[in-house]
């Protein structure tokens, strides 16, 4: 099986190795899948679910973030209002 640069594979060969290309995936691997040289798919991991702690730690990670998005002191009822026909 010939996979280039960048983890990319010609449709024919995807085909051809198929189950080579899910091993390879289940180890974390992405591949991008080209039709006469340009990407036209990509075979990923599928995430798990994550835990409660995961969760926990992205939202404190978001909380902390030093450039959080703010709302430069428009609050978020009259935002929803204005939104409002």
């Amino acid at each position: 099986m010939a996979i280039g640069p960048e983890n990319m594979i010609g449709a024919f060969d995807a085909k051809s190795h198929f189950s080579e290309l899910l091993v390879r995936v289940e180890k974390g691997d992405e591949v991008t899948i080209t039709k006469h040289g340009k990407p036209v798919a990509k075979l990923v991991p599928i995430h798990q679910e994550s835990t409660a702690e995961e969760r926990r730690a992205a939202m404190d990670r978001w909380i902390n973030a030093p450039d959080r998005p703010t709302l430069g002191g428009l609050k978020i009822r009259d935002l929803i209002n204005d939104g409002r026909p």
